[in-house]
């Protein structure tokens, strides 16, 4: 069994997708669709701008969403399909690049939706006021038992579940420093404050939630053409009105990843094929599913080995 999988924040590099959408007039479409739909040039920001701008959350959203896609029409341009997988999933952002792969929303109406997720998440809390940190070294159920003692009346809460040893915290700035310290009395190996603009993933994000619901509300979404297993519950989900309520939920709800991709290799998936930006899901995969086989899809040579690898095993 397979499953496509699709990486978030944090994955954007100047240049991804180029070689894509050189090599294939598919993948170059994917740019083209986002740059209309957001009425700007995205794609010359992505292929040769400046990385603190990619970065830039309302702008690293859509970004990565384009170059999963491109890499998704290479693939298919290869002879490979989305439903040459059982599952598909995407780390936060990459639920979306997921759902609009499987055909369930549109890549217009995919972009569009990002463009607002990532403004509503960075305006749902004032610069400076929220963190978020890595904490390395400690599982998911004590990074959540420490979270919650440091909150100390502020919002302090596990956001991702990564993998067996990786974890992320999310909230006040003061109650996610507190925890960080407690994690390292802890004996976490590292807590690592992140670069971030915003403390994704936690009950702050709640005004940003708001905003996609009423969004998701006027956005047609289909039943994709393989199950999506969500952020929110690790476990499959298929029906159009259950992944919008959930898409909602995510934003200030926690990423269960180490979760999602231990139920998939429980229901025998040994192989994902990462569609996009960077390795970061991969090393993941490895540290949770020890068994699984992973690929990674992000130029043309990479789109040509995934899929003579996926049709030699079909």
């Amino acid at each position: 069994m397979r499953a496509f999988v699709f990486p978030g924040q944090g994955a954007q590099a100047i240049g991804m997708g180029r070689d894509l959408a050189d090599a294939y007039p598919a993948a170059r479409a994917v740019f083209e669709e986002v740059d209309e739909a957001l009425g700007e040039a995205l794609s010359a920001l992505i292929f040769e701008g400046n990385i603190e701008t990619l970065t830039l959350t309302r702008n690293a959203q859509p970004a990565l969403m384009a170059a999963s896609l491109a890499a998704m029409r290479a693939l298919e341009a290869e002879g490979v399909a989305v439903t040459d997988a059982d599952f598909v999933a995407g780390h936060s952002l990459g639920e979306y690049s997921a759902l609009a792969a499987a055909g369930a929303l549109g890549v217009a109406d995919c972009a569009r939706l990002l463009r607002l997720r990532g403004d509503a998440m960075q305006a749902a809390v004032p610069q400076g006021v929220g963190a978020m940190a890595a904490i390395l070294g400690l599982d998911a159920e004590t990074v959540e038992r420490i979270a919650a003692e440091a909150a100390q009346g502020e919002v302090c809460a596990l956001a991702n579940e990564n993998d067996p040893a990786q974890n992320v915290i999310s909230g006040h700035a003061a109650a996610v420093e507190r925890a960080a310290a407690l994690a390292k009395a802890a004996g976490a190996k590292r807590a690592l404050m992140l670069p971030v603009s915003a403390p994704f993933h936690c009950a702050l994000m709640e005004p940003a939630a708001v905003a996609m619901r009423d969004a998701l509300e006027e956005v047609a979404l289909q039943a994709p053409a393989v199950p999506l297993v969500a952020n929110v519950t690790a476990e499959p989900v298929t029906d159009p009105d259950t992944i919008r309520a959930q898409l909602v939920e995510q934003v200030a709800g926690r990423v269960r990843w180490a979760s999602s991709v231990d139920w998939m290799a429980r229901q025998g998936v040994t192989q994902f094929v990462e569609v996009g930006a960077g390795k970061a899901l991969s090393g993941m995969i490895r540290r949770i599913a020890k068994d699984a086989a992973t690929l990674n899809v992000g130029t043309a040579m990479d789109a040509q080995v995934a899929a003579a690898a996926i049709k030699g095993e079909a």
